[in-house]
């Protein structure tokens, strides 16, 4: 794998070299109060991206897959009823989070591919008259399959029943890619991880908690200790951490979060969904079909693409490393071997986008693919010229 090249996996994303510089620093007392010149700021350009005034932010240690824990540990009891929506692989491994704590979990399941159906959730809740359940989870991009379902909808859902149920979302490869409104859609906690959106290497799992989440600690039995977000905001509160904290990974966030602000939010989810809207015009023009069953539900930060039937979708990926030295994604679960992912999230350009392309291009034509050499760049080309809006209109 050359370290020359940029990588198309959907996270960990290419770090940009300001991030690079702030992550690496030289030791610092964590109890000093130089760190709250770190922390503070980092969580307050958090709460920024997830569009939230009410909300806290906590930041441990550990991947995505540590806030799923957390938000799981800090809210709920066992035996707790839960309604979770299952159409990948990221979801299906939350569930089985939950099944694990001893949950009980009804699942509402819908093929790979589809997003998930705010209607199901509105009716299972509307039939749940005695406020059974005792949270509600949802993930927001699916990054098995490039589908992004609709939380807003799933939110209004929820408020639309009355039910005082939790709404727990996964926002791991969406949050600071694509547009996020803690606030305004009724999220209880968003959980995502710094190698995403944030553009850092992986080691943060970033959650957002509502007041009504917090309000759920006292009542929350499950065993937490490490996650525990009451230990957490006491030690925010005195300007330091419970325990030890990843210095540069946190002054690595604060800069991430400056940079997304800087760059304006609508600007950054104007790009990336300009770039993702140029790799599905190269798809179409390879004449491959997209795992996203619509428009509707496609991806800005990862799409997943099927190959023929019959051929081994993983060859592409490792083709790519071992020849051409840049990283695609695999298929995940129901759909490995069957398509690969572009990654196109983070820190990246159309031009940077086109390498890619490129890339994937001479790799499908190597493995003897019917794919013409430039058909898709050119596609992308087509979306990203300057000038050229009706041909990005029609891609959209």
């Amino acid at each position: 794998m050359s370290l020359q090249n940029p990588v198309f996996i959907p996270g960990p994303t290419n770090i940009p070299e300001a991030i690079r510089k702030a992550v690496d620093m030289p030791t610092m007392d964590h109890r000093s109060p130089a760190f709250a010149d770190i922390l503070h700021p980092a969580l307050q350009g958090v709460k920024k991206v997830l569009k939230t005034e009410a909300g806290q932010v906590i930041v441990f240690p550990a991947s995505g897959s540590g806030g799923w824990e957390a938000a799981i540990a800090n809210t709920l009891s066992p035996g707790d009823k839960v309604l979770v929506g299952r159409n990948g692989m990221f979801s299906a491994k939350w569930i089985a989070m939950c099944e694990a704590f001893g949950l009980d979990v009804t699942v509402i399941d819908v093929p790979w591919g589809e997003g998930l159906p705010a209607e199901k959730y509105e009716a299972h809740l509307a039939a749940d008259k005695g406020h059974g359940f005792k949270a509600v989870l949802a993930t927001h991009n699916e990054t098995a399959t490039g589908v992004t379902s609709d939380i807003a909808a799933i939110g209004r859902a929820i408020r639309a029943t009355g039910h005082p149920a939790l709404f727990l979302v996964d926002g791991v490869s969406s949050v600071g890619s694509m547009d996020f409104r803690m606030d305004e859609w009724g999220v209880d906690i968003v959980v995502t991880g710094s190698q995403k959106g944030f553009m850092l290497p992986s080691g943060l799992a970033i959650v957002g908690v509502s007041p009504k989440a917090r309000a759920a600690y006292e009542t929350a039995k499950l065993p937490r200790s490490f996650f525990d977000f009451r230990a957490m905001e006491a030690g925010y509160a005195a300007n330091g951490y419970p325990y030890t904290p990843s210095v540069g990974l946190l002054n690595g966030l604060k800069v991430g979060a400056e940079m997304l602000l800087h760059e304006g939010l609508d600007n950054v989810f104007a790009r990336h969904r300009r770039i993702a809207d140029g790799v599905r015009a190269a798809v179409g023009a390879w004449g491959l079909d997209i795992c996203a069953v619509d428009r509707s539900v496609y991806s800005d930060s990862v799409t997943a693409i099927r190959t023929p039937e019959g051929f081994d979708a993983g060859t592409i990926v490792t083709r790519a490393a071992e020849v051409y030295g840049m990283a695609f994604g695999v298929g995940l679960g129901e759909v490995e071997g069957r398509v690969f992912r572009i990654g196109h999230l983070g820190q990246l350009t159309d031009a940077l986008a086109l390498s890619g392309l490129a890339t994937a291009e001479m790799v499908m034509a190597d493995l003897g693919l019917d794919i013409g050499l430039g058909s898709g760049v050119a596609a992308a080309q087509a979306v990203y010229r300057h000038g050229n809006d009706e041909t990005r209109e029609e891609a959209a």
